[in-house]
């Protein structure tokens, strides 16, 4: 389904992410000029100008401390794909915590799980029956190639089936304030698993905050015995100041890409996030996830660079 256009940009943000956007001499502006006073909307302030929001789709940027920078594109829910594997990961980690240098429990692959590697047009991890793996390194084949039959796995380890692990989805989500979301698998794969950029990166600020989560995102390759080296399917890793988060494409879909960035703020290091979602849906998976990557690079570009001409050292580590 083809998401409605909005001409111009919805822009929020409490009272402390306008004061420090007026300090920084940063505005926030629509590609067509600058947004109307009414509805809620502020004027910009002048600084970083025209930002290349994505004409498709819809998408949603936050700073740490801030909180929203602009949206394009509305609030109407929309199939996410692997996006939906955050949420997995946060529930498993909420249930499950682990230190940062701790592997957790041994957890044992199942048939079904095993059998689902084969299955075609999804994207799994080739796992085999009787092999166990720490919960660490599940959650590497989570988000790091992006596993559904390991999501699966790790749905029916925690909470005895996938419909019951979903109910706990739906629960973080309603915890996180995310009323546009609906999980309905543990994967993604179902596109009625459906949300918005918003409720997207209200999430990834709250999953970022896990020291573990956090380190697997950014990790840009892992090396697993019998499987060999395994590349994350995020390519802006390796640009600077990025730290994650996850990708997600189907055809339904469109292409996604939930993204964080370290920018520093007056010296203080601080947490871009972005969601650029339902990019070319209905045309193929690597379409979808191109325009996407290439939307979401040419956003936290602009803003990590806006940054910096107002001088706060914005380009990351």
């Amino acid at each position: 389904m083809s998401l409605p256009r909005t001409p111009r940009h919805r822009l929020v943000g409490g009272a402390s992410a306008l004061a420090l956007l007026t300090a920084l001499g940063i505005a926030v502006v629509s590609p067509s000029g600058p947004p109307s006073a009414p509805d809620g909307d502020r004027p910009p302030v002048s600084g970083i100008g025209p930002l290349p929001w994505p004409q498709d789709g819809q998408s949603a940027v936050e700073l740490e401390g801030s909180g929203s920078l602009g949206e394009r594109g509305g609030r109407q829910p929309v199939p996410i794909a692997s996006l939906a594997k955050v949420m997995t990961a946060y529930v498993v980690l909420d249930g499950h915590p682990l230190r940062p240098d701790e592997e957790g429990p041994l957890i044992e692959v199942d048939r079904q799980a095993a059998h689902e590697a084969g299955v075609g047009g999804e994207s799994t991890v080739p796992v085999r029956a009787g092999e166990r793996h720490s919960q660490r390194r599940l959650l590497e084949l989570l988000l790091i190639p992006s596993g559904n039959n390991v999501a699966r796995l790790l749905a029916r380890w925690d909470s005895g089936s996938q419909e019951a692990f979903v109910v706990k989805m739906r629960r973080a989500a309603e915890r996180l304030g995310m009323r546009d979301t609906v999980y309905t698998g543990a994967s993604g794969i179902e596109p009625t698993t459906t949300s918005t950029a918003a409720d997207q990166v209200r999430l990834a600020r709250a999953a970022m905050k896990d020291p573990v989560f956090r380190a697997i995102v950014s990790t840009r390759e892992i090396t697993v015995p019998g499987l060999g080296t395994i590349s994350n399917t995020n390519p802006l890793l390796g640009t600077p100041g990025v730290l994650g988060v996850k990708t997600g494409s189907s055809t339904p879909a469109g292409g996604n890409l939930l993204w964080a960035c370290e920018v520093r703020v007056g010296g203080t290091p601080r947490l871009l996030v972005g969601a650029v979602l339902h990019q070319r849906a209905n045309t193929t998976p690597v379409e979808g996830l191109r325009a996407a990557v290439d939307a979401s690079r040419g956003l936290l570009t602009a803003f990590r660079d806006g940054l910096a001409s107002a001088g706060t050292e914005g380009r990351g580590r």
